[in-house]
């Protein structure tokens, strides 16, 4: 269940604040004052989180080109905000993408996830499932999971409908995909559940992809650290 996010654009000023002080320092001449030491330190430091970072986000955009076979199983749409309009861009391009696949694909089962945020009018599976039902998917197609709060709980709780050694497709967005099925492989794997798990990346608004994807490299290493990948 994702969020707009639009606080997370406050970290840019943070990393312009952050090199602002760095271009002052050596304006006026104050890195002469930094011991030679500190300086190596320093430098060594700057490598390593500019290589882990390049790294992360080359793994991320590796789930750009995501591929999926045809007549998966299930389907997992992974659910983002929702308006009083309906759901947010971010969710369409992701329910336009589901879309498609179960057009194409008629005997896939969808299970649309996501619950009920404090800033949202329903919960997510229910917009998801309007959507989709509006578009010409029928109803018994659909299965409302609705009680997620972050993509961790989208995938455990969604399990729940999923069949042992079938396969799943999850569906959201392409900046978000190298995460959710990691997570997806490793839920299977913590509830012993012998699945066939693949990416299906949509689209995603190009303005926001610098934010989205710093965001996501954060995620990824928070994720790592706690076990869910």
């Amino acid at each position: 269940m994702a969020r707009s996010g639009t606080g997370f654009f406050l970290i840019w000023f943070v990393i312009a604040a952050f090199f602002g002080v760095l271009a002052v320092m050596s304006q006026k001449g104050l890195w002469k004052c930094v011991p030679t030491w500190l300086k190596t330190v320093l430098g060594i430091a700057m490598l390593v989180i500019i290589l882990v970072c390049a790294v992360t986000e080359g793994f991320i955009i590796s789930g750009f080109s995501s591929k999926v076979p045809e007549g998966l199983d299930y389907i997992i749409v992974l659910g983002a905000q929702v308006r009083e309009s309906g759901p947010s861009i971010v969710l369409r391009y992701r329910l336009n993408e589901a879309y498609e696949y179960l057009a194409e694909n008629p005997d896939t089962v969808c299970i649309v996830s996501g619950g009920q945020g404090a800033n949202e009018p329903v919960t997510e599976a229910e917009a998801m499932k309007k959507y989709l039902v509006d578009k010409g998917i029928s109803g018994e197609r659909l299965i409302e999971e609705d009680r997620s709060k972050n993509t961790v709980q989208n995938i455990s709780n969604s399990y729940k409908s999923v069949s042992d050694d079938s396969s799943v497709g999850i569906v959201t967005n392409n900046f978000h995909v190298f995460r959710a099925v990691h997570i997806a492989a490793k839920t299977a794997e913590k509830q012993n559940l012998t699945l066939n798990v693949y990416g299906l990346p949509s689209g995603s608004d190009i303005r926001y992809l610098p934010n989205n994807m710093l965001r996501e490299m954060l995620g990824v290493w928070k994720d790592l650290a706690a076990g869910n990948m």
